[in-house]
């Protein structure tokens, strides 16, 4: 397969064609949003006792959680129908959630997906999910332009399988989709140029993508309409080795970041709807302590 541009320069003919919208004021904006927050934020204390650390998210002030834990067809150790409970007692919903989606879950000589991807699928709509966001993306697909293009072609129908759920398939970005270039397009933009967004929802990671050079606002801007979902960060420099290109996350307005630019161009022209809060690094603040001070953050600035 050869690498086609017709995808790549549709969609940026498209976002040129926007971009005199981002001149307008970033103060009247569409529908409300739904602020919450992704668990792995606080994934030690979900560990310890998911009950208590959904208790004290709730009496911050969260409605909206996404669950970063499903392992044999249960969310931290409960069934979905249990979990969904659990939830809607403390006032709380979980419109999305992350399970990763790889190659072992879907057979290429049958061209079907697992059984067990299939009760994903089930368990998510049961639970109440409107998205199930894949964040990662396997190996094998990283090596060339033509393996993730016809990798593409799975996700579509990944997404054709979650709609017969009522269920939207989404894909959640890291940093590597920004270091790999092929023919000069970064990984990142032939996902988005290869992937139909009727199927595939994006999740724009605005903080994985800041060390490997990513500029969220700049990719909303030429693909408006894409981010349905967005992970609000801000970013600071750091000193750790495995960190990500050399940053970490903080309290959301305390980083390097311009992160309510960003969270106000998405609402206005990236049809972002549902605004995550997720950091993965405290600076010796504990991760409810900072959850607390994320949301209150983004209250004021309108979220």
């Amino acid at each position: 397969m050869s690498l086609s541009r017709r995808g790549f320069v549709k969609y940026t003919v498209m976002g040129l064609a926007s971009l005199p919208l981002v001149g307008k004021s970033l103060v009247d904006f569409p529908a409300p949003v739904i602020t919450g927050i992704q668990l792995y934020s606080v994934r030690a204390d979900m560990e310890r006792d998911p009950l208590s650390t959904l208790k004290q998210l709730a009496a911050m002030g969260y409605k909206n959680v996404e669950h970063a834990n499903y392992v044999g067809r249960k969310f931290y150790g409960y069934s979905p129908a249990e979990f969904k409970k659990i939830l809607a007692d403390l006032g709380l919903s979980m419109h999305s959630g992350h399970t990763r989606f790889g190659y072992t879950d879907y057979n290429e000589s049958t061209k079907d997906f697992t059984d067990e991807w299939k009760q994903t699928i089930e368990d998510a709509a049961i639970v109440g999910q409107q998205f199930v966001i894949s964040p990662w993306l396997d190996d094998q697909y990283r090596k060339s332009a033509d393996a993730l293009i016809a990798y593409m072609d799975v996700f579509n129908k990944n997404g054709e399988l979650c709609n017969r759920s009522g269920i939207k398939f989404g894909y959640h970005n890291h940093n590597f989709e920004f270091n790999t270039r092929f023919n000069g397009i970064t990984m990142y933009e032939l996902i988005l140029t290869h992937s139909d967004p009727k199927l595939v929802a994006q999740q724009i990671d605005i903080g994985n993508m800041f060390g490997a050079g990513g500029k969220a606002q700049d990719l909303i801007k030429k693909y408006p309409g894409r981010f349905e979902l967005m992970h609000v960060k801000d970013e600071i420099k750091s000193s750790e080795a495995d960190n990500m290109d050399g940053y970490e996350s903080t309290v959301i307005g305390a980083g390097l970041m311009k992160t309510r630019q960003i969270a106000d161009i998405g609402r206005k022209i990236g049809v972002t709807k549902h605004f995550i809060i997720e950091q993965e690094s405290y600076q010796g603040k504990t991760p409810l302590a900072s959850a607390k001070v994320d949301l209150s953050v983004m209250k004021k600035w309108g979220y």
